[in-house]
């Protein structure tokens, strides 16, 4: 069990930095001020989690009751904010592309990682033979935080326009409920997480893109 746990930290602590970054990043781009590079950054990493814990009744949401990870998300979007605001070159050119490279893995990694805490979250609250409402958990959690740090951002939500990125998480929740009565949680955690790193980077790195009704831009756009 203490593994367990110590598995589940690792992966949700890649997951908040990766996703609080995403978001502080996004708000640095729509040139918002400290409090909203905060709140978005802040939004994106917990944002999931906290929708998931609502679905399931957890209240108050998990984020209340244990700020470890909100902490940590705010010390992450601080520093991102204290970086670009005095080297404020970084923010274009090869830093910015080599920047935008390092958090395409990270957000790969913590995807996969938000994906399967969700759905350990759901199994240990009792809702494991619930496999819909599981997979549902899983992928909300993953995804949950980034949708609303694009409303917030006033633009269309990621998840529903570039590279199956949703749909990443939604095969990475799948394959854990199917290996979850066949092999040790700790082993289907990690294989699914990998999973889902692996289908995200592909698509990424392909431009792999579901159709849509007028065939335009199908086989992907310009960013990553």
């Amino acid at each position: 069990m203490e593994i367990h746990w110590s598995i589940l930290f690792a992966l949700e602590a890649v997951g908040t930095v990766a996703f609080a970054s995403s978001g502080a990043m996004t708000a640095i781009d729509k040139n918002l001020d400290l409090l909203g590079v905060i709140v978005l950054g802040v939004t994106t990493a917990v944002g999931g989690g906290m929708i998931r814990d609502i679905i399931i009744g957890k209240v108050p949401p998990s984020l209340f009751v244990n700020p470890i990870y909100v902490l940590m998300a705010l010390v992450t979007v601080l520093l991102l904010f204290a970086v670009i605001r005095f080297h404020s070159y970084l923010m274009s050119g090869f830093y910015r592309q080599t920047y935008d490279k390092i958090m395409n893995l990270f957000d790969a990694v913590g995807l996969g990682a938000f994906t399967v805490v969700g759905i350990d979250t759901a199994v240990s609250a009792g809702f494991g033979d619930y496999r819909f409402l599981a997979v549902f958990l899983g992928v909300i959690t993953g995804v949950g935080g980034g949708i609303l740090r694009d409303i917030m951002a006033d633009q269309t939500p990621y998840v529903l326009c570039k590279h199956v990125y949703a749909c990443a998480s939604i095969a990475g929740a799948l394959l854990y409920i199917a290996l979850m009565d066949l092999i040790p949680a700790d082993a289907a955690m990690v294989i699914c997480s990998a999973v889902v790193v692996l289908i995200r980077l592909l698509a990424a790195k392909y431009r792999w893109n579901l159709p849509r009704a007028t065939g335009k831009h199908d086989k992907g756009d310009d960013e990553t």
